[in-house]
This record gives C-alpha cells, structure tokens and sequence, in this order.
C-alpha cells in the first residue's frame, strides 16, 4: 500500500539558471512532515500553483529521501531558449508517495 503526504513551498529564483549537474547549492531543502518508513522508495512530483513571473518557471527536484527532498525554481533552459533566471515568488504544490 502506498503512503502519500502532500504541501506546498514558496519559491522564487535570485540565481541565473542553472546548469551544473548536482549542484544543489542554489536550492531549498523541503522536509515531509513525518518521515517515510526506513526503507522505502519515495518520488515527489512538483507543479507551480501560481502565475505571477511572465518567463515559465521549471521546477527541479534532487535528492529525495524518506525525510524530504531539494527543490529548486529553474527557468526553461534549453538548446534555443534560456531564459534569464531571477523569478517571481511563486506556490509550489507537491506530493510525495512510496512506490
């Protein structure tokens, strides 16, 4: 049986986007409200709630463990679009559940 929590985090982005691998210095830990049991495997899926910056925000997500995870507002950034980075304060909506 899968366990889910759910919440919500503001973010908003200071930084240019970023674009090193592993670099989790410019995002913000998130903590679940009551740990996963030990053992299990829990992925976390994100969605901006709000709409007040005019560049798409992109919503990156690393290091997810049974206690939380890092989250990061990361503006498109691709082959032929970069957008400049700093973003508008915006609600993050997340759940997590076991596999």
């Amino acid at each position: 049986m899968s366990m889910i929590q759910t919440g919500k985090v503001s973010l908003d982005s200071r930084h240019p986007v970023e674009t090193q691998g592993d670099d989790l210095s410019t995002f913000t830990h998130v903590s679940f409200p009551t740990p996963f049991p030990q053992g299990t495997e829990v992925v976390v899926f994100a969605q901006v709630q709000t709409f007040h910056g005019p560049h798409t925000p992109g919503v990156r997500i690393a290091n997810v463990t049974r206690t939380g995870f890092h989250i990061r507002m990361n503006e498109l950034f691709g082959a032929n679009i970069m957008s400049d980075g700093p973003h508008a304060l915006e609600e993050i909506g997340w759940i997590a559940s076991t596999v």
